[in-house]
């Protein structure tokens, strides 16, 4: 399978990824279901992560992750999540890129599997220490939904867009 991570990382290739972070965030502020019980939300940010990731890699992965993650909570009013984000979203783009790009669809199933336990077990530690223990555990069913979800509606994006992406970077 063909990918984007040997691609450098040119002005055409930054922009892509730019348009790739305000895209998932407009699409992630207006399908969010705020969660009273985590002090959080739910939202598509996570499939713009893997489709980044699976296509330009971890670099790319990390990028959008953490900015669109930074991006979502100072938007949506959730400042106190923001630098967690930025880590866990990072981390979970970076994670899904370097284990996934490139590789067979199996080993990408299995590197947004990681990826998603990362994610839920980073908010899970950011619940529990910026409110309690059950807030953390309560939000582990929630990010682990949103993650998945995020994983199945990756793939068949990824699978349409990648040949356009790959042309428009090799001109």
């Amino acid at each position: 399978m063909s990918n984007l991570v040997g691609v450098k990382f040119n002005t055409r290739t930054i922009a892509m990824l730019g348009m790739l972070i305000a895209l998932n965030v407009v699409i992630s502020i207006f399908f969010h279901i705020p969660i009273p019980m985590t002090h959080g939300y739910i939202n598509l940010c996570d499939a713009g992560i893997f489709i980044a990731a699976l296509i330009f890699g971890w670099r790319g992965g990390a990028i959008v992750g953490g900015a669109s993650g930074l991006l979502l909570d100072l938007l949506l009013g959730y400042p106190q999540y923001m630098f967690f984000s930025l880590l866990v979203h990072g981390l979970e783009g970076w994670l899904a890129g370097y284990l996934g790009a490139g590789k067979t669809q199996g080993r990408q199933v299995a590197a947004i599997g990681t990826a998603v336990v990362i994610m839920v077990a980073g908010y899970f530690i950011s619940d529990s220490l910026m409110y309690t223990m059950a807030t953390g555990l309560v939000g582990v069913a929630t990010n682990l939904v949103q993650a998945v979800v995020g994983g199945v509606l990756a793939f068949p994006i990824v699978a349409g867009i990648q040949p356009l992406i790959k042309k428009q970077t090799s001109l």
